[in-house]
């Protein structure tokens, strides 16, 4: 299982990449593509909404289940990953890379500090 220790991690199994000074990709991570199974459809419809922290900005529907995915952190979002509506195993394939899910505006950097690095995510999975 991939755990990169260049992102940080919510208890809802989301990453958060910073990309510049308050720009961040996000998406959902190895383990939890994993115990979704195939991914066949993502519903994000809140590009340009302002939304906080813990808030539902889409849902992922896999074969045996759909789930809320919430913001890491609280922004903007100004991007959706376009290639996963006709590729949505993407997610699956590459959690980190091409199957990211959004790209936000962040409102407040600090709200980072609260989150999980690699080895207290993976503490959080194996325990």
């Amino acid at each position: 299982m991939d755990i990169p220790d260049n992102v940080k991690y919510t208890k809802d199994h989301e990453w958060i990449r910073i990309e510049n000074d308050s720009n961040a990709v996000v998406g959902v991570t190895d383990y939890a593509q994993g115990e979704l199974g195939d991914i066949v459809f993502l519903e994000i419809e809140t590009q340009g909404e302002q939304l906080d922290k813990g808030e539902v900005f889409g849902t992922i529907e896999a074969v045996k289940t759909v789930s809320d995915l919430f913001m890491p952190a609280s922004g903007e979002i100004v991007a959706i990953n376009e290639e996963l509506n006709d590729s949505p195993e993407l997610i699956n394939s590459d959690p980190f890379g091409k199957g990211w899910l959004i790209k936000i505006q962040l409102t407040n950097v600090s709200e980072l500090d609260t989150l999980l690095d690699a080895a207290q995510y993976e503490e959080l999975i194996n325990s």
